[in-house]
């Protein structure tokens, strides 16, 4: 899953762990991410956060999404600054799971905090792949 995730990725999000209904991910704040004040833009730091969150929820397998996240921003980050997200399974409970998220800068010093709730999909038939899709629709308009 992560592998797939172009928007962490692009953003240079690190997969440090991932099991059992825990993840530890981790990004740099660069220029591109602050805002107005000079601040890591709360935005990125939200998405780090819920980047541990998909990683802890689908470590037990089921293609699992987000419900619901909120964040609470403890003090800011800024550039240079390296972030940890550890998520933590809260409890699952039929198709669904609360996580608990905490950011961390480098010195130990908390960020942010995140709970995300999450739901299992229910199996279905496969979905194509989009990239497949279009490489086969360009192969037949040939």
């Amino acid at each position: 899953m992560f592998d797939a995730d172009v928007a962490s990725n692009r953003l240079g999000i690190e997969l440090i762990t991932a099991a059992d209904g825990a993840a530890v991910a981790r990004m740099r704040i660069t220029a591109e991410m602050v805002n107005g004040h000079r601040i890591a833009h709360g935005g990125f730091v939200f998405l780090l956060a819920d980047t541990a969150f998909a990683l802890a929820c689908n470590s037990h397998g089921p293609v699992t999404v987000a419900a619901g996240g909120e964040i609470t921003f403890v003090r800011p980050a800024h550039e240079g600054d390296l972030l940890l997200a550890r998520a933590t399974e809260r409890t699952r409970y039929g198709r669904s799971g609360i996580y608990d998220v905490t950011v961390t800068r480098e010195d130990g010093q908390v960020v942010a905090e995140f709970r995300g709730h999450s739901r299992s999909l229910r199996p279905g038939p496969a979905r194509p792949d989009p990239s497949e899709q279009s490489s086969a629709g360009a192969a037949a308009g040939r």
